[in-house]
Formats: C-alpha cells, sequence, structure tokens
C-alpha cells in the first residue's frame, strides 16, 4: 500500500479516536453539568431543610420555655392547690364549730323569740288595757253631758205619762189620744235606751276585729256622745264628708274613741277663744280618705308638734289632763295602716289630719 494512503489511513483512525474521546468528553461534560445541577439541587433543598430545621428549633425553644413555665405554673398550681387544701380542711373544722356555735344560737334565738312573743302580747295587753282605761276616763268626762242628754228624754216621759194619766183620770173617752201619749212616752224611752246602750257599747273592750264601716257613722256616733258638752259650751260644730260615702277596714269602737278624743282637745283648745267652732271635713284621693278636724283655738306651742303624740305629754294644767288622748288615738290610727299629723300656724288654730286607707 502506498505510503500517502497508510498515513490517510491512520490520520482517519486518529481522527476518529478523537472524536470519540470528544464526544465522550462531551457526555461526561454533560453529565457533569446534570451532577452540578443535581447537586445545586440538592444544596437548596439542604438550605431549606436547614431553615424548616432553624425553625424547628426555634419553635422547640419556645415549646421548651413554654412548657418550662407551664411546669412552674403547674408546680405553683400544685403548692397552691396544697395550701387550699389545708385551709379547706381548717375551714371545715371552724364550719363544724360554726355548726355547733349556730345549733347553740339557734336555740338561743328559739328561747329569745320565744320570750320577744311573750313581751309583745304583754304589751299587746297592756296596750289594751290602756286603751280601756282612756276610754273609760272619756266615759267619765262624758258623763256630765249625758246625764243631760238622759235627762230630756226622762222629762218627756214623765209628761207623756202624766198626760195618760190624767185622760185616765177624766175618763176620756178619746183612747187615740192616751195611746198617743204612751206612744210618745214609748220613743223616749227608745231614744234613753239607744244612748245607754251606745254608751255600754263604747265602754265595752273593743275586739280585734276589722270589718268595713262607714266613717260617716264613726263621726256621727261620737258626736252624738259629745255634742251635748259642746252644746253647754256653745261649741259650734260643721260637719262636711263630702258627697261620697268613706268607708273603711277597721274597728269601729276604736275610730269612735279617735274622733272621741279629738273633739274632747278641740273643746278645750277653744274654751277661751272668742270664736269656738270646730269644723270636720273629709276628702277622698289615691285609695285614701283624709279627714281634717280642725279648731280656732290657740294653736299648739311651736316646737310641740312632735311631742304632742308621746305618751303622758300634755299641754294642760296639771289635774286637767293625762297625756294619753293622742297617744292612744297615734296608736290606733298607726294600727288601722293611717297616719295622724297636725298642722297648727301660730295663733289660727290646730287642725289634726288623720289618713285611712279606703276598703277595697
Amino acid at each position: 500500500m502506498p505510503q500517502p494512503v497508510i498515513a490517510e489511513s491512520q490520520l482517519r483512525v486518529q481522527i476518529e479516536t478523537l472524536e470519540r474521546r470528544l464526544r465522550k468528553r462531551d457526555e461526561q461534560r454533560r453529565a457533569m453539568l446534570h451532577i452540578m445541577g443535581d447537586l445545586n439541587e440538592s444544596n437548596k433543598r439542604l438550605g431549606s431543610q436547614r431553615k424548616a430545621m432553624l425553625h424547628i428549633l426555634a419553635d422547640y425553644e419556645r415549646d421548651r420555655r413554654r412548657l418550662a413555665r407551664q411546669t412552674e405554673r403547674l408546680d405553683n398550681s400544685r403548692r397552691a392547690v396544697l395550701h387550699i387544701l389545708q385551709d379547706s380542711h381548717k375551714d371545715k373544722l371552724r364550719l363544724e364549730a360554726s355548726r355547733k356555735a349556730m345549733i347553740h344560737i339557734m336555740g338561743d334565738l328559739r328561747e329569745t323569740t320565744a320570750e320577744m312573743q311573750r313581751r309583745e302580747r304583754e304589751l299587746r295587753d297592756k296596750q289594751e288595757q290602756l286603751v280601756q282605761a282612756g276610754k273609760l276616763a272619756t266615759l267619765g268626762e262624758l258623763t256630765t253631758g249625758v246625764a243631760h242628754e238622759l235627762n230630756n228624754p226622762l222629762n218627756n216621759i214623765g209628761l207623756f205619762v202624766g198626760n195618760a194619766v190624767d185622760l185616765i183620770e177624766l175618763a176620756a173617752t178619746e183612747k187615740s189620744q192616751v195611746v198617743g201619749e204612751l206612744r210618745h212616752a214609748m220613743q223616749q224611752v227608745s231614744k234613753a235606751t239607744e244612748i245607754i246602750s251606745h254608751l255600754r257599747t263604747f265602754g265595752r273592750a273593743a275586739p280585734v276585729s276589722r270589718d268595713p264601716i262607714s266613717l260617716r257613722e264613726v263621726i256621727e256616733r261620737a258626736l252624738s256622745l259629745m255634742r251635748e258638752q259642746l252644746r253647754l259650751r256653745e261649741i259650734d260644730v260643721t260637719v262636711d264628708l263630702g258627697p261620697d260615702e268613706p268607708v273603711v277596714v277597721g274597728n269601729a269602737i276604736q275610730l269612735e274613741q279617735v274622733f272621741i278624743n279629738l273633739l274632747t282637745n278641740a273643746r278645750d283648745a277653744v274654751a277661751e277663744s272668742p270664736r269656738k267652732l270646730i269644723d270636720i271635713s273629709a276628702t277622698i284621693a289615691s285609695g285614701a280618705v283624709e279627714v281634717a278636724l280642725a279648731d280656732t283655738g290657740q294653736g299648739i306651742p311651736p316646737g310641740l308638734e312632735r311631742r304632742i303624740f308621746d305618751p303622758f305629754f300634755t299641754t294642760k294644767e296639771v289635774g286637767k289632763g293625762t297625756g294619753l288622748g293622742l297617744s292612744i288615738t297615734y296608736g290606733i290610727i298607726k294600727e288601722h295602716g293611717g297616719t295622724i299629723s297636725v298642722v297648727s300656724p301660730p295663733g289660727e288654730g290646730a287642725t289634726f289630719l288623720i289618713q285611712l286607707p279606703l276598703a277595697p
């Protein structure tokens, strides 16, 4: 084979070998590039994992600190629970002691309550006795007036019976005249009997019952016992209770005693006045009736308006008053769920104001 051909063949072989080496290097370079890319990806993932690990470590540190704080709080709570249990035990002991003391206190309270009830009964009995004593004292003051009031029907009875006897003795043929005189006498007997019955009813101890009663009738019955005394002293009485008929729930005898006491005070108050007048009026408003009893006396000295309802307090001279009338009146009005007050401008007399709830 000629020499140039051999050289060319060898050169071709060398070129092919070189090309194979170049291709192999290219493949190695590409593989290296892939490896570098994978390495970069791995580095990135490793960086992310490192950051994640840092976050995890930070969270772990926070959790560890939180756990430490919770452990500390738990220890504090455990110690607090121990203290609470100890205090609870002490409280239990104190409660047991308190329970025993309460048992003794309840026993003492029952005894005290029974004693208070007994004393309350005694006080109520004494109050009733005081009211009855005041009522009897009022009856004593009314004796003169009642005697005059009884004297009129007794005189009339004597007159009518005398006329009937004269007619019988004269053998009058008209029986109607005799019967008429006797009937007139019986009417006067009934009037006297009514007065005595009223006095007996008023003097009797009042029952504790409460019934619907007409306030107008109560005031009229009180005036019927006082009218003769007021007439003898030339005292005028005006009564204006309005068109309505006030009805209250109460005890008629006790309320009658209230108005007799007030009329007696007004009678004494106007004794030296140039104009002797007692005015009784009533108004109804807001489920209550207000009765005003005014006189034309000298009034109550300033500063004594609050004291006149105290027991045994009186502005009258010694021997002319017990100081119980207004006190008894105040107690009766309070028992009926009402109020009583007095208004007394200087030199203009006194006005007693009584408020009582109306019957439903």
